[in-house]
């Protein structure tokens, strides 16, 4: 079936008069069937740790929308837990961890070859999926890039500026590239389970990548991102890795050149234009409609979704939003931006 799926033969460098499309978050909050059915799990970690209901809401978008892939639903702070971090969710603010900021905070997290009997919930997870995904659906399987999935370790939650992670990795350098490293250790294991139990593409995700600069950003956002890109191709050759150094700016440059991704997926903080010269040259793009436009709607949707497809009809591209969408969104917005697309 690989031929026939759109977003393979995206990543496969494949242009396509059509781009293959789907959405950050596309299982989530703005869709009333999700909102019932994590209601029915209780709360959010019991939803990603129930297989049937986590396959239940990656399903739902596909079944509404007909999107070209679905992606795993999980979260990217799994890994943690697994690791060993407690991990909690406060109603209206987000996550909370117990914190890594000393050498024996460290000590204490499991080796990484002990992760997954907490993570085999997700792989039955992706298990469901490959049975019941229309033939046609690609399935994207996921992770937190060791940074990211770091800094959340460090502050015990999201913080504007990641400012205790930076603070360890320039005050307790050492500290820091030990966690990193247990992160990476454990992203290559938890990623490569998901391809064995039937993801067809994974993706990484490094949503606050765009707060290292200059060397600090190769060593701890591009270098991570090729052992595992290395790593995942060395063990199951002829899958596609993606690519999301959030807010990279320039640092998009060559990034898929530096570390072996097949896509780079681009926030909407970069012109298509722009990319198309300068990112996309590199091989397959994904992104990267400002996910606002699915809270507002109307014509400038319409115009925006036209102009990013035409910026990058040139090369091989996936249609995306250029971050998740927003619990605020209108469902009636995703499907204009759908038939827009489709419409070309």
């Amino acid at each position: 079936m690989a031929e026939t799926k759109k977003i393979l033969r995206a990543l496969a460098g494949e242009v396509q008069a059509v781009p293959p499309i789907w959405m950050m978050r596309q299982a989530g909050r703005y869709l009333p069937e999700y909102r019932a059915t994590r209601a029915q799990a209780g709360d959010f970690l019991s939803l990603c740790y129930n297989p049937d209901l986590a396959a239940e809401v990656t399903l739902q978008p596909i079944r509404r929308y007909g999107f070209d892939a679905a992606i795993l639903f999980a979260d990217i702070l799994l890994v943690p837990q697994a690791l060993g971090a407690d991990l909690w969710f406060v109603t209206g603010e987000g996550p909370r961890l117990s914190t890594i900021t000393q050498q024996s905070d460290f000590d204490a997290l499991k080796p990484v070859e002990d992760i997954h009997e907490t993570l085999s919930p997700v792989y039955e997870t992706v298990r469901i999926l490959s049975r019941e995904l229309p033939s046609e659906t690609t399935l994207i399987g996921f992770a937190g890039a060791p940074w990211t999935v770091a800094t959340y370790m460090i502050a015990g939650r999201g913080t504007p500026d990641q400012g205790p992670a930076h603070a360890l990795r320039e005050g307790n350098t050492a500290l820091f590239e030990a966690l990193l490293d247990r992160i990476t250790a454990a992203t290559i294991e938890y990623l490569s389970a998901q391809i064995e139990a039937g993801a067809e593409v994974v993706k990484i995700f490094d949503s606050w990548a765009g707060s290292l600069k200059g060397d600090a950003f190769q060593k701890y956002a591009v270098e991570p991102c090729r052992v595992i890109t290395q790593a995942i191709k060395a063990r199951h050759p002829g899958i596609p890795v993606i690519g999301f150094p959030r807010e990279a700016g320039e640092g998009y440059v060559g990034f898929a050149k530096a570390t072996g991704v097949d896509c780079v997926a681009l926030d909407n903080s970069v012109s298509p234009d722009w990319a198309a010269e300068h990112v996309q040259v590199d091989g397959c793009v994904q992104g990267n409609l400002a996910s606002s436009h699915m809270v507002t709607g109307g014509q400038a949707l319409v115009d925006d979704t036209r102009r990013i497809v035409e910026a990058f009809s040139n090369g091989p591209h996936i249609f995306n939003l250029g971050h998740g969408i927003t619990p605020d969104a209108d469902p009636e917005n995703v499907q204009l931006m759908i038939d827009t697309v489709r419409s070309r």
